[in-house]
């Protein structure tokens, strides 16, 4: 059997494309993805806030300084309607960013006229800041009319706040930081690490028995004095290899980049939460996706035995990304958590288990049920690879 794996093994060196998708694509995934994240956020947020916008006024004499301070604003043109107008067409045809109507009591002293209302028409369908600039002038608006009431009413500095908010909520959360962002977060590692183990586990799958195929070596193969279940398993631990190294490359990678980019783009956060988790974590996260490549070795290779051809094995592989990433999601949904039924359900419960370590909350005496789970799962699935490989009219199809 391990002449079998040294003879697979060189040949997978020898592939670039397999070392591509086992090392390098893990190793610029994050980076890719954080800076990708990061800049695209960045420059919407920074377009959104420094765009000029076009805006209308509806009873504008009802206040008119208010009218003028955002007319006097560099980032703001106002745009006059003609009559009658549709305005909330034009907004929709971008012809307006947004309007403000003015009621009545616009510029009234609150102990006169009572609550006065600034109503905003914008689409607010896409990323903008709209409502976030128009917000300035309504609580400075507010501040002025607050001022004046209690000007009116003689209310000392030291009671005005009290006056406005008799009773304050206080939160305090007590979830540590690595707990909150682990919560958000940590759903989303085991998305990539299942997916990037799978990608790197499924180009030598193809290459090991439909490839083999298709180049007409596997009947030579076959005639070397080998039982075939030595042949299968050194084919099974080559894949094997491959899908872990994509793991264990993109583990580490994951911690690399997270502390790299944290400490370039200067964000705490993400310093925090790195240096926080323990290497016990990560190893344990590691340990958790050994069964894991291990199922989808399995599966990889039982589809690459009944392909006729490299490319059909490639075919069936790529439906299996969406088996794969359905237990994924159902583990990022809200509630979902790592008790009851979810704790035996297969990848789910791994993903779960990734995702309290993350956290710091794993129970670790329940990794022990998880883990031997799924590798019960692997080895059934181990098991009927090797029977696949045994039968002629899967081999010779």
């Amino acid at each position: 059997m391990w002449l079998v794996v040294q003879k697979e093994l060189k040949e997978l060196l020898r592939d670039r494309k397999t070392l591509f998708f086992m090392i390098a694509l893990p190793m610029l995934v994050f980076p890719a993805m954080f800076g990708a994240i990061g800049y695209f956020t960045s420059k919407a947020l920074d377009d959104a806030q420094n765009k000029v916008l076009k805006f209308a006024v509806l009873g504008g004499q009802h206040h008119p300084e208010l009218v003028q301070q955002i007319s006097d604003d560099a980032s703001f043109e106002l745009v006059s309607l003609a009559e009658p107008t549709d305005f909330k067409q034009q907004i929709r045809d971008k012809q307006l960013d947004f309007v403000i109507e003015l009621d009545a009591n616009a510029a009234g002293a609150v102990l006169d006229v009572g609550q006065s209302t600034v109503t905003l028409y914008l689409n607010d369908a896409g990323l903008n800041m709209v409502e976030t600039r128009i917000k300035e002038y309504v609580a400075t608006l507010n501040e002025n009319k607050r001022q004046q009431a209690f000007e009116t009413l003689s209310v000392p500095e030291s009671k005005q706040l009290a006056l406005l908010k008799p009773v304050v909520l206080e939160k305090d959360n007590i979830a540590e930081a690595r707990e909150n962002w682990g919560e958000k977060i940590g759903g989303l590692i085991p998305y990539m690490l299942f997916i990037l183990c799978l990608q790197g586990a499924m180009v030598p799958a193809s290459d090991l028995a439909a490839g083999e195929k298709e180049r007409g070596t596997l009947e030579t193969l076959l005639l070397v004095p080998l039982d075939r279940t030595q042949l299968v398993l050194g084919k099974f631990v080559v894949v094997l290899i491959a899908a872990i190294v994509a793991a264990l490359v993109t583990i580490f990678s994951m911690g690399f980049w997270g502390l790299m980019i944290g400490q370039g783009m200067a964000i705490t956060f993400i310093q925090d939460m790195m240096t926080q988790i323990a290497v016990i974590d990560y190893i344990l996260m590691f340990v958790m996706l050994v069964p894991v490549a291990s199922i989808f070795a399995a599966i990889l290779l039982s589809l690459s035995i009944y392909a006729r051809s490299y490319k059909e094995a490639q075919s069936y592989m790529s439906s299996l990304i969406l088996m794969v990433i359905l237990p994924i999601v159902v583990a990022m949904a809200p509630g979902i958590t790592l008790e009851g039924i979810w704790a035996w359900v297969p990848l789910t419960n791994v993903a779960l288990a990734i995702k309290e370590l993350i956290k710091g909350t794993m129970d670790y005496f329940a990794l022990m049920g998880i883990l031997t789970s799924t590798l019960v799962i692997a080895g059934g699935l181990l098991a009927f690879c090797v029977y696949w490989f045994k039968q002629e009219k899967v081999l010779f199809r």
